[in-house]
């Protein structure tokens, strides 16, 4: 049996980043790959603390790293050579993968956040493939003369659904009582998710905005600012790694709260964010049945452009409509066309032609 070796940042969390590399795992494995993970933090098989974003210690050696890869066959990189948050870790990945079959998993390119635009493209080897989560950043890297393919990130299109009970238990928590909208935003609180807009939206439609994830990257103070100055109810955290209630108008969550609760007990998903490599919770809130309220960043175009029925984060007022007047058909409409589009049992067709397709594959 071959061996596959991830290799990240960081793996294991409820990043969109782990999130999609434990499924591309579960795709090798369905392909006949053993899979081993490398990464800087998270539960993996072989820790290098010198990889993670704002590493501790330096980059490891390249006899370490080499070491840790040996076993492999085939080296999956995610994101890690894609967005320079680690330059020399990066560096290190790209030497010892020369000449080695190696995909390189793109989930966010430099010149996609404004701080590291002015950075170069990913390395390039002959042995190695590219893949995009979208076709923007595909048509981008073709633009510096790297050539890639696209495989959007895909979910499971029946996934098992919140019960009542756990419903009814989620919002009695959260104090969000039956007959009040719930209004659910599954990030993390960071610049480009647009917390202002999701606030302004559930304020618009007469709801609670809930945030499942926490602040990162030295947000706190606005999340603070933001929430102290929200016209509607405001609940922080219950996500994976979550924190506490922040700023004089929010309470805190309940604790870990499964995905599926979280949508179960919601009656509209937000996501009105103004950048997203791709934004899980866009298909997820299909395949959950929950109608969403979509912003206006570049890959929501091409993802609408599949067929969603979603409503404009930035107009309220078909959102209160809806939620004044439900209409199951369009729930409908939206599980059909994620489970013809992005369905996650068929990730392993997608991504088998891609190793195929290595100078020196294992088929």
């Amino acid at each position: 049996m071959p061996t596959a070796a991830l290799v990240s940042f960081r793996l294991g969390g409820s990043d969109g980043v782990s999130i999609e590399s434990e499924k591309w795992a579960g795709a090798l494995r369905r392909l006949g790959w053993k899979v081993v993970t490398v990464a800087g933090s998270g539960p993996v098989d072989t820790t290098l603390e010198g990889l993670a974003i704002d590493a501790p210690t330096p980059p490891p050696s390249r006899r370490e790293l080499a070491d840790a890869l040996a076993p492999a066959d085939l080296v999956v990189v995610e994101n890690l050579c894609s967005l320079p948050l680690n330059p020399p870790a990066a560096a290190l990945v790209a030497k010892v993968c020369a000449g080695r079959p190696t995909v390189l998993h793109h989930h966010d390119l430099p010149w996609q956040r404004p701080h590291l635009a002015h950075l170069p493209p990913p390395p390039d080897d002959p042995a190695w493939a590219h893949v995009t989560i979208n076709e923007l950043s595909r048509r981008e890297l073709a633009a510096r003369g790297i050539a890639a393919s696209t495989i959007y990130n895909c979910f499971d299109p029946d996934p098992v659904p919140s019960n009542g009970r756990n419903v009814r238990d989620v919002r009695r928590a959260l104090g969000v009582a039956p007959e009040t909208r719930l209004l659910l935003q599954p990030t993390r609180a960071l610049a480009r998710k647009n917390i202002a807009g999701g606030l302004a939206l559930a304020a618009a439609v007469g709801g609670t905005y809930w945030l499942l994830g926490p602040a990162e990257d030295g947000y706190d103070a606005e999340l603070e600012r933001l929430v102290a100055g929200a016209r509607c109810p405001v609940v922080l955290g219950a996500g994976a790694g979550a924190r506490p209630g922040v700023g004089s108008g929010a309470r805190p969550g309940p604790g870990a709260v499964p995905i599926a609760d979280a949508y179960g007990a919601c009656d509209a998903v937000l996501l009105p964010s103004t950048w997203e490599g791709f934004g899980n919770p866009s298909v997820e809130s299909a395949t959950y049945r929950r109608p969403l309220a979509i912003g206006p960043y570049p890959v929501a175009a091409e993802l609408v452009a599949f067929g969603f029925h979603w409503f404009d984060s930035e107009d309220p007022a078909p959102l209160a409509d809806y939620l004044d007047h439900p209409d199951p058909a369009i729930l409908d409409h939206n599980q059909r066309i994620a489970r013809e589009h992005f369905n996650l049992a068929d990730l392993p067709g997608r991504l088998g032609p891609v190793i195929e397709g290595l100078p020196t594959h294992f088929g």
